[in-house]
This record gives structure tokens, C-alpha cells and sequence, in this order.
């Protein structure tokens, strides 16, 4: 496939993202022959550039991806992080660990944007963010979602104004249109019925919650969470984790979230990331924790007693 082809297929963003998604959802995209024709068109009409493409070529497109390769990051002489590579996977909760000061703040603000790497690169999707010019870089923050440590919801707003809030800023869509899209992200996140309280009128849970709705409301590629569990009770956290493991399925959305929480790592940790005095000590599964050897991310995870006695149990 010639460079034109790529880049072409690397255009296939938000739009042709939130077209699939509706189609798929009204059932118009499930069924035999017939409905394998009708399938073909519709995705031809999504993206013209489809309609390029020989009949019968198979086209595999991977779509959200995130990779950082040989990232450091200073503070004038001082070394935050130190040559990191790794690759956040679509559609699973990408984790980010480790001790307080030990980097992963500064890295997600790198992944995110809000700060640039001293050297290396940050991929999303193959493009190279300190390569873009300005507007490519406002067109890639519209595909990302942010979840805020303390949920930053607007005071003055209603739940349903602070999760139309992005709408009213990006999105072509009528008042109409824009409630009801909220509407919808509030259901997911089962606070259809609280859509006309105020934030103050509603627990600390239900704000995270909202955060997520608001978050998700402009169907992003990648989302971003900021120890979403923070100041929240285990049955409370429990509740944001399942929540975001789902949504990140069922959209298939890259996750990544910066945390403390044990139970979030073991719970939903489906590829973690370890970071320890700025360099990356260890990636893997919440299933591959168990069995590590580490001594450093040991210390991190089973740091309790309790989680220490399930690590001994599990190896006998």
C-alpha cells in the first residue's frame, strides 16, 4: 500500500468512528449476504476513500493506539523520566503505577500534551505529536477524553450542562441533538435521573461519574483518567473501575489511567505500566503481578498485609 493509501487510512478519526458506532448500534450492521453488502456500502459512504479499494481486499486498520518510544524529560538538569518506550493498547485499561514521585504525573501530562518530552516521540496512531503543526494538534485533542482527579465539574452548571459542555464548544449538532447525546452518556453512567441537579447536590461518587459521561460525550479514541478512584470509598471504586473497563470496551477506547489504587491494578489492569524513579521498571498484566519476582513492584502492590497473604496463597 503506496504513502497515500496510509495516510488516507490514518484519516479515519473521529467521524467515521462515530458512524460505524451508530450504525452498529441500530443493527444495520450485523446479518448475512445481504446485510454484507449493505455493510459494504454504508462504510464506503463513511469514508470515500474505501471506495479505492479493490473488492475483496482485506484492510485491517488499528485504530487508538498510543506508543511512547525513548521519552525522557527534564526539568532544566534534573531528569524526570529517563528513555521510556511503551505501548498503550487499544481497547483495554492501560495502567499507569507507581510511588509518589516516581514519574507517571509527568508522563501522562507528556501523553496528554500539557507538557513536551525533552527527546523521544509520542505516537498516537503512528503520528508523531512533536512533528504536528498547531492545528493537527487541536484536531488530536478533540479525540482525546480527560477524567479529572477531582472531576472539575463546573459549580454553576447543571449535571446535564456540564456533560453537554464539550458539545456546546466542538460539536455541528443542534440544542437538540446536544441533550440528547448527553442524555445518552448519562445513561451509561446510570445518572439519567440526577440530570438537573447541581454538582453540590450530589456525591463525590456521582461526580466521578459525571466526569466520565463528559468525558466520553464526544466518542474520543483515547481517555485519559487521573486517579479516578481518589477520595472515594473501595464499594465507590469499585463501581468507577467496572465503569470505565466497560466503556472502554464497548467503544473501543485506549484507557489510560494514572493511579494509586491496588485494588484498581489487580481489578482492571490489563496492561501496566511501572514506573520507578523515572524509569519504566516493569510492563505487563494484573495476572502477570501475581506471578512477578520484582522486588520493586512487590513492595508497590503487596504493600499491605492483606494483598501480601492473597500474592503467598496464589503461589502455593
Amino acid at each position: 500500500m503506496d504513502e497515500y493509501h496510509q495516510k488516507s487510512l490514518l484519516r479515519l478519526h473521529y467521524l467515521q468512528r462515530l458512524v460505524i458506532l451508530r450504525l452498529y448500534r441500530g443493527g444495520r450492521l450485523r446479518g448475512g449476504r445481504h446485510s454484507l453488502n449493505k455493510r459494504r456500502g454504508m462504510l464506503q459512504r463513511a469514508h470515500p476513500f474505501l471506495r479505492r479499494i479493490p473488492h475483496g481486499t482485506v484492510v485491517i486498520i488499528i485504530i487508538g493506539m498510543i506508543e511512547v518510544k525513548h521519552l525522557t524529560k527534564s526539568f532544566g538538569d534534573k531528569t524526570v523520566l529517563y528513555d521510556i518506550n511503551a505501548v498503550f493498547e487499544t481497547s483495554k485499561t492501560n495502567l499507569i503505577i507507581g510511588q509518589s514521585g516516581s514519574g507517571k504525573t509527568v508522563l501522562m501530562k507528556n501523553l496528554v500534551g500539557l507538557l513536551t518530552p525533552t527527546s523521544g516521540e509520542v505516537l498516537f496512531d503512528g503520528r508523531d505529536v512533536l512533528s504536528m503543526d498547531k492545528h493537527s494538534k487541536v484536531m488530536l485533542r478533540r479525540e482525546m477524553g480527560m477524567v479529572f482527579q477531582g472531576s472539575a465539574l463546573f459549580d454553576s452548571l447543571t449535571v446535564l450542562e456540564n456533560v453537554r459542555f464539550p458539545l456546546d464548544m466542538f460539536a455541528p449538532m443542534n440544542s437538540r441533538e446536544r441533550d440528547r447525546r448527553a442524555q445518552e452518556c448519562l445513561e451509561r453512567v446510570n445518572l439519567l435521573d440526577a440530570q438537573n441537579k447541581y454538582p453540590a447536590e450530589i456525591s463525590g461518587g456521582m461526580q466521578k461519574r459525571v466526569a466520565i459521561a463528559r468525558a466520553i460525550v464526544l466518542n474520543p479514541k483515547y481517555l485519559f483518567c487521573d486517579e479516578p478512584n481518589s477520595g472515594l470509598d473501595p464499594k465507590t471504586s469499585l463501581v468507577i473501575d467496572e465503569l470505565l473497563s466497560g466503556i472502554t470496551k464497548e467503544y473501543g477506547i485506549t484507557t489510560i489511567i494514572n493511579t494509586h489504587d491496588m485494588n484498581s491494578v489487580m481489578g482492571i489492569g490489563e496492561n501496566i505500566i511501572f514506573i520507578y524513579k523515572g524509569h519504566k521498571e516493569w510492563q505487563g498484566t494484573k495476572d502477570e503481578v501475581m506471578s512477578s519476582t520484582n522486588e520493586k513492584l512487590n513492595d508497590l502492590v503487596f504493600a499491605s498485609d492483606l494483598f501480601r497473604k492473597v500474592k503467598e496463597a496464589e503461589g502455593k
